[in-house]
């Protein structure tokens, strides 16, 4: 936890409130630990993030639109901007987990991932209050957003949709065309298709990496 905190550039006051952000339910169930699981501080975790990037959008964006907030404020909290965040963290190294889930991937993860970095918000919060834990939200979150109004990591699904609804009729749905390696580190390979056309190809150690991957694949050759 030691090293996690010298990555995270901060020191817990009480270190039991970060080995709870990093106790996966597969942990707790198993070891029947006192503290449980990460699950109720991932909670709280996502509302306070929520409510910083809220704040922040209102305050550096006075003349954006309702609209454009909501969907900016979606990009930089999804699944997949928290991942990047906890791979910039290294933070499965730190994870606690059950035996099943250590050998089916758990600690490479999208999903276990992004809900433990939103514990680890909730527990900075608790443990030193409001303005530490947006300081840590501005380092590693809000330090993306650019002056024109993108990200550094864009939600490519959702912009490639858009892309697509400009004009009406049009189809996007992404397929499964392939995956290989082993059960616990399996690589899926998915394609973004358009009106029946492959517009994009993409890798991932989970379908949605994968759907991400192929999204930005395809707005990539949209946007040349």
């Amino acid at each position: 936890m030691t090293e996690f905190e010298q990555r995270l550039g901060y020191t817990f006051k009480n270190a039991a409130l970060l080995e709870n952000a990093l106790t996966h339910s597969s942990y707790a169930n198993e070891n029947r630990c006192a503290c449980g699981s990460n699950e109720r501080l991932e909670f709280l975790g996502d509302s306070i993030l929520g409510m910083a990037v809220a704040g922040f959008l209102y305050k550096n964006c006075p003349n954006m639109p309702e609209g454009k907030m909501s969907r900016l404020r979606a990009e930089l909290v999804c699944e997949d901007s928290l991942y990047e965040v906890a791979k910039e963290l290294r933070l499965g190294d730190s994870l606690r987990l059950g035996h099943g889930e250590e050998r089916s991937g758990g600690r490479e993860r999208p999903s276990i991932l992004a809900d433990a970095v939103e514990a680890v918000i909730a527990a900075i919060y608790l443990d030193s209050g409001a303005d530490m834990a947006k300081k840590v939200i501005n380092r590693f979150i809000l330090s993306r957003f650019k002056a024109d109004g993108k990200f550094v990591n864009r939600d490519w699904k959702t912009a490639l949709q858009e892309y697509v609804q400009r004009e009406a009729g049009h189809r996007l749905e992404y397929v499964l065309i392939g995956e290989r390696g082993p059960d616990h580190s399996k690589i899926f390979t998915v394609s973004a298709v358009i009106d029946g056309q492959t517009a994009g190809t993409g890798d991932g150690r989970s379908k949605k990496e994968a759907e991400q991957t192929a999204a930005k694949s395809a707005l990539e050759k949209f946007e040349r």
